[in-house]
This record gives C-alpha cells, structure tokens and sequence, in this order.
C-alpha cells in the first residue's frame, strides 16, 4: 500500500491571519523552529508564509517589517493544496509542476497539516543528501 501524505506531514502547523505584522510572523518562525505558516482569513485559508517570503517579498524590498502585514507578502495566488489521504508520490508531483517546496494539507477546508520537499524525502529516498538535512537538528 501506497504511503499518504499524513503519514509524513506536520501536524497541526501554525496559523496566522492576514493582519499579523511581519516581524510577529518571523518571531513566531523562529520560536517555534518553522520556515512556514499557514495564513487565513476569518478562518479560511489564504495561502503560505515562508521565510523565504519574509526575505525576499519583505526585507529586500524595504517594507518595514513592524507595520506591514503578511498579506503583503504570502504565496496564495495560484495555491496547491493536498488531502491527507493523498498518495506521497501525488504530492511529489504536485511540486515539482508547480515548483512549490511546502504544501498545505487541507481536510475539510482546513488546514491540517504542511508536508515540505524535506518530508517527502526523508520518505521516499532517505539516504539522500536532502534526506539527511532535513531530518537533522535545526541549527538555532
């Protein structure tokens, strides 16, 4: 039997709505050792805030960070999800065609879960050099 997504999947991932500042967002990354969270509207599900939006979409461009808010800057457009009973190799596929590191595991129209690259290689080719760094200890 096929491996599901929720076999390998971040339970449960942090949520924040569209009105949280940046710099709130980045704390909670840092505190909580996450390089995304799951961004909503009034409970419905807008998009993903990664760190790297945070960099790129935030601190390059010069926004100030402790007054903007995230829906300035999360990925949300063009959103793939994936269910938790999803086949792994769905998810892989999912990925790679829409060349997205993180996806949202949504059950219900909620979030359940965030599988990243680093999940599903750890799973599907464990002695792999990605393999291997994501399932180390975060360096903090």
């Amino acid at each position: 039997m096929a491996r599901q997504v929720q076999d390998v999947m971040t339970k449960n991932p942090r949520e924040v709505g569209v009105d949280e500042t940046i710099e709130s967002v980045a704390r909670i990354m840092r505190d909580e050792q996450v390089g995304a969270v799951i961004v909503t509207d009034s409970g419905q599900l807008r998009g993903v805030v990664t760190d790297r939006d945070v960099v790129i979409r935030a601190v390059a461009e010069g926004l100030d960070p402790a007054s903007e808010t995230v829906d300035t800057i999360y990925s949300g457009t063009e959103l793939m999800t994936v269910g938790p009973d999803a086949a792994i190799d769905e998810a892989a596929d999912l990925m790679r065609d829409h060349a997205v590191r993180r996806l949202p595991v949504v059950e219900n129209g909620r979030a359940v879960g965030i599988v990243s690259i680093g999940d599903l290689a750890i799973d599907m080719d464990s002695d792999s050099a990605l393999a291997e760094i994501s399932a180390a200890t975060p360096n903090t």
